[in-house]
């Protein structure tokens, strides 16, 4: 198995923070632009799309800063997805972090799947 590389994203995006981290760490916010269908039990949250299911850990929370997952495959390892959101005290713009790993031949296939995903969660946000 060869190591994963570490890559960061950033999205800008217009809208409060706080309704922000909502779409973020709540079942129904996740599953209106990142999966089909979220359940969670307690830590565990249980992704669906179309006929898979993956399940994920909730490492960290820190409201309404970021949440930190790692998918059930990686649990001994070192790899996660963490969202953070980014807050500009001068400016008020709010931007979303996205960190991920990928195998280094399909890190460029995963960032645009992040572009993508963003995309609906824009959409969903009402945000340009």
């Amino acid at each position: 198995m060869s190591d994963r590389i570490k890559y960061e994203m950033e999205f800008p995006i217009k809208v409060s923070q706080r309704l922000l981290f909502q779409y973020l760490s709540t079942p129904s916010g996740l599953s209106e632009w990142f999966a089909d269908n979220v359940n969670s039990r307690g830590e565990k949250f249980i992704f669906i799309w179309d006929d898979s299911e993956e399940v994920a850990n909730l490492v960290s929370k820190k409201m309404p800063e970021k949440i930190k997952f790692q998918w059930d495959e990686d649990k001994d390892t070192d790899y996660f997805f963490e969202l953070r959101i980014q807050f500009d005290e001068i400016t008020k713009d709010v931007s979303l972090i996205v960190t991920d790993f990928a195998d280094e031949d399909e890190v460029e296939e995963s960032k645009m799947l992040w572009t993508n995903q963003i995309a609906d969660l824009k959409k969903v946000l009402g945000s340009s």
